[in-house]
């Protein structure tokens, strides 16, 4: 008789996030597999994808954080990020795994009553844990690192999973969107308009060539796009800056696609979906060297020393020099390296730990 597992997607709830993306390829990475398991999803049932094995879903309501949902029927559950706000208190024999993404709140220079409240929500996440999962050896690192933090389970497993990634299936994709910029040379950056995300040093780069700068953002931290906005006039550069908000996905495959290149100068990042998706254009991506950014670009990537205008202007050009001496075959490379980071290969490695909690 197959076991029940309970999967909590409740941060399906914002679709158009990094969280959100993963959760989507796991469902359906698991629906592809010859089940050993019967699956239950927690999380907003419109945004659940349907699947050919007929998941049952459990549907998220607001008020189920003071009245949760009754899981007592369920062998295992995994969390699949560590601020969850469910599934605290495991009954029994139960198993659970919690997805660690990071712990950003640690190093980016939060308040200390954030830093304490993130803290206390962890913890009660990955408290009971009989398993954590890191998304990457940079956060496998960071963790243990930090494990005096929190009160963990003795015998607790800890462990990587990279994130993995559907992929989209078209080859060619267009747009009914008018972009002045699309038939220039532009360089792309996909996340959220903030501090860490350190957007802001693309516009000293692209001060000293001749490309234009595209962001799309899903949403920005106010403080730091009025200071970003600040930054594009004092250089003069409101004509070569273009802010995307919320795009669909074909569209945001259509601006890969016609890029010249991804550029990703973050501080902070578990994983790092974004360049593995520029990478799968074949786009040549110029990455930080910081946090997980080299576990992703590996020695395909081109990586900046510093943030400075000079430094980052002479790693682009000769980025895009030696990319294009042979584009075609380092186009081949990079996506066979994006193929690593696939849901399948994601979805397999959570069964087989599943598995070896409950058979």
């Amino acid at each position: 008789m197959k076991k029940n597992i309970l999967i909590d997607v409740e941060r399906l709830k914002y679709p158009r996030s990094g969280i959100a993306n993963v959760c989507v390829s796991l469902i359906r990475g698991l629906d592809e597999k010859l089940c050993h398991f019967n699956y239950t999803l927690y999380g907003p049932k419109k945004n659940i994808p349907a699947t050919k094995s007929k998941f049952a879903v459990i549907d998220w309501k607001f008020w189920q954080k003071k009245i949760q949902v009754n899981s007592s029927s369920f062998s295992l559950i995994h969390v699949t990020h560590q601020l969850s706000d469910y599934f605290h208190i495991t009954k029994g024999r139960q198993k659970k795994v919690v997805t660690l993404h990071d712990l950003n709140f640690l190093h980016d220079n939060s308040s200390e009553s954030k830093i304490n409240k993130s803290k206390k929500l962890v913890q009660k996440n990955i408290g009971n844990a009989d398993a954590i999962v890191c998304i990457s050896e940079f956060v496998k690192r960071d963790f243990l690192k930090n494990r005096h933090l929190f009160s963990l389970k003795s015998d607790v497993n800890i462990e990587v999973i990279y994130n993995g990634l559907v992929f989209p299936e078209d080859k060619k994709f267009t747009s009914t969107q008018n972009y002045e910029f699309i038939n220039s040379k532009f360089i792309l950056n996909i996340g959220v308009l903030f501090p860490k995300k350190n957007q802001e040093v693309l516009l000293d780069l692209i001060s000293e060539n001749d490309r234009e700068l595209v962001l799309i953002t899903s949403s920005a931290k106010s403080e730091y796009k009025e200071k970003f906005m600040t930054k594009i006039k004092n250089l003069g550069l409101e004509r070569r800056v273009h802010i995307l908000e919320n795009i669909e996905n074909n569209e945001k495959y259509f601006l890969l696609q016609n890029c010249e290149s991804y550029c990703h100068p973050s501080f902070a990042e578990g994983f790092g979906i974004p360049p593995v998706e520029a990478m799968y254009f074949g786009k040549p991506v110029f990455l930080s060297k910081l946090t997980s950014l080299p576990e992703i670009g590996g020695d395909l990537a081109f990586y900046f020393d510093d943030f400075s205008a000079k430094s980052m202007s002479v790693v682009y050009e000769k980025g895009i020099e030696d990319f294009n001496s042979d584009a075609e075959n380092y186009s081949k490379k990079l996506k066979s390296r994006a193929e690593e980071f696939d849901y399948k290969n994601m979805a397999a490695s959570y069964e087989k730990l599943y598995e070896r909690f409950l058979v």
